[in-house]
């Protein structure tokens, strides 16, 4: 049974941090691109950040470049999402994905929530 279980979100000011983890299971994660979107109200979902399988390279969102950096750990089989300096605009559900790169078959997890204000 696959899983992605996200957690880390929460209430923070601007300028502050937060780190998302996901959690992954049943499924073979190093193969996999994991990515993490964001969706805010009244918005449509966004890719955030992107990291490949092999060689680990990553692309991000324009809006987040030098705020966030994505990072994975195949042993523990867990995908990060360090976020600095947030701003109010970063606010919206932040979604765990993991994308096979031979099926095409995606994952999801079920969201968390990110708000950032004063």
């Amino acid at each position: 049974q696959v899983q992605l279980v996200e957690s880390g979100g929460g209430l923070v000011q601007p300028g502050g941090s937060l780190r998302l983890s996901c959690a992954a299971s049943g499924f073979t994660f190093r193969s996999y691109a994991m990515s993490w979107y964001r969706q805010a109200p009244g918005k449509e979902r966004e890719l955030v950040a992107i990291m490949r399988p092999a060689g680990g390279s990553t692309d991000y969102a324009d809006s987040v470049k030098g705020r966030f950096t994505i990072s994975r750990d195949n042993a523990k089989n867990t995908v990060y999402l360090q976020m600095n300096s947030l701003k109010p605009e970063d606010t919206a559900v932040y979604y765990c994905n993991a994308h096979s790169v031979i099926t095409s078959w995606d994952y999801w997890g079920q969201g968390t929530q990110v708000t950032v204000s004063s």
